[in-house]
């Protein structure tokens, strides 16, 4: 696992566009605006923490999914003075901004999909102005032989993301639940969790879209299911509250794996997030971000998430990826990845030059994604495992290409070394 302490506030890098999330109003876990108006508390005695925070003047707040603390509405621009002032007194453990969360990612059929299996091939974008140069065969994650071991048997994968479009036929029936955490407005005939964003939905395609059926593409981990947790906008932006209440939300209904392709800085709370799903026995995956140098996101760097950097179509570092093997843990393909997108407008569309239904997309976001995937499908494939078993399997199976040891620790993720990997 994580072999160093981490420490620092960064900031995400992203390459499809900013994110946002919105506001929580009240105890239930729904949604929570991002950074202004708002902060994260915890008290020594959680009980207490009331009247602590009514000594300041301020109100309860809601409760933030598990984690002991309390998102607090504060006057804007009073953040930081709060923040002090709560820091010092000696029953609150700590005081923190609610920070934005972002999608750690840049820019959809089977003979495309060079990430699930790699023969050289070269191709071109939907829309016919991207060409992919030839790459290099079996630079891949083996999906297609690790499906002659299993496909998934139906384990549920979150997805935390900007939702997953209820429009698109080869992962829309893949989601058996669906929640939204984010500040999104619930639109007329959107209960919750739909995709505007585009972002979600071409995620959730890399890990579980259907296979066989004649149409798109096929998911890294075919016969797994989705949770679709909206925790970002329909601008892609969203906090650490609304993320931790979205990790809170997957364990509670049965995730083996909860992927996070998304940065934010720095979060008690979000870490706190993290290790209660830790201990509860779910593997974490996260992306490591596109700043193409050594920052650390979060949540990535929490030493209970496995980060993921980015590789091309020839095993090579993705130049956009953020690396080093001091915190990165595994990469896996990111570079103009086939995946899904939605069927009808999203906001990555026009800007990025996507096609509704299926195309490429670019950032560790992508890399994220088939991470998740091969520890369901190693969940899959192992009965009696655990969390920390899944996470062996995936990490010290990897193909040792080249940066390994150096841009992150293990390697390339090979999903069929991890789903035939002794327990």
């Amino acid at each position: 696992m994580k072999k160093v302490v981490i420490a620092g506030l960064t900031a995400a890098v992203l390459s499809f566009g900013p994110l946002t999330m919105a506001p929580a109003v009240s105890a239930a876990p729904s949604t929570s605006p991002a950074g202004a108006g708002h902060i994260l508390v915890k008290t020594y005695d959680g009980g207490a923490a009331p009247g602590v925070l009514h000594q300041y003047g301020l109100p309860a707040g809601s409760a933030v999914g598990g984690t002991g603390a309390r998102l607090v509405p504060v006057s804007s621009g009073q953040e930081a003075r709060l923040i002090d002032a709560l820091s010092r007194d000696p029953s609150v453990e700590y005081a923190e901004p609610d920070e934005l969360a972002r999608a750690a990612t840049s820019d959809t059929y089977f003979p495309r999909q060079y990430a699930l299996q790699n023969t050289g091939q070269s191709f071109t974008n939907t829309r016919g102005d991207i060409t992919v140069p030839a790459g290099t065969a079996d630079a891949d994650v083996d999906a297609v032989e690790a499906w002659n071991t299993t496909t998934g048997s139906g384990i549920k994968v979150a997805v935390l993301d900007s939702g997953v479009a209820s429009d698109n036929p080869d992962i829309a029936p893949k989601v058996v639940a669906r929640a939204n955490f984010s500040d999104a407005a619930i639109k007329t005939g959107d209960p919750v969790a739909e995709d505007y964003y585009g972002h979600g939905t071409h995620v959730a395609g890399i890990v579980a879209a259907a296979s066989s059926n004649s149409a798109g593409v096929a998911g890294v981990c075919p016969g797994c299911t989705i949770l679709a947790g909206k925790v970002l906008n329909d601008s892609g932006v969203g906090s650490s509250s609304s993320v931790a209440n979205g990790i809170n939300w997957a364990v509670s209904n049965g995730a083996k794996v909860i992927n996070m392709s998304i940065g934010v800085r720095a979060s008690r709370t979000l870490e706190a997030a993290v290790n209660n799903a830790w201990t509860k026995g779910v593997v974490l995956v996260a992306a490591a971000g596109n700043g193409g140098n050594q920052t650390k996101i979060y949540p990535g760097s929490y030493p209970n998430v496995i980060a993921v950097g980015a590789t091309d179509n020839k095993d090579l570092k993705a130049s956009f990826s953020t690396y080093g093997a001091s915190w990165v843990d595994v990469a896996a393909p990111g570079v103009n990845v086939y995946s899904t997108f939605p069927n009808h407008a999203f906001a990555l569309e026009v800007p990025n030059n996507r096609s509704r239904g299926y195309d490429v997309g670019n950032g560790s976001s992508m890399s994220s994604a088939i991470v998740a995937a091969t520890a369901a499908l190693a969940w899959s494939s192992h009965p009696g495992a655990t969390n920390a078993s899944v996470r062996a399997n995936v990490e010290f199976t990897a193909d040792r290409v080249s940066g390994t040891g150096t841009y992150w620790a293990y390697g390339r993720v090979n999903a069929a070394n991890a789903v035939n990997a002794v327990k």
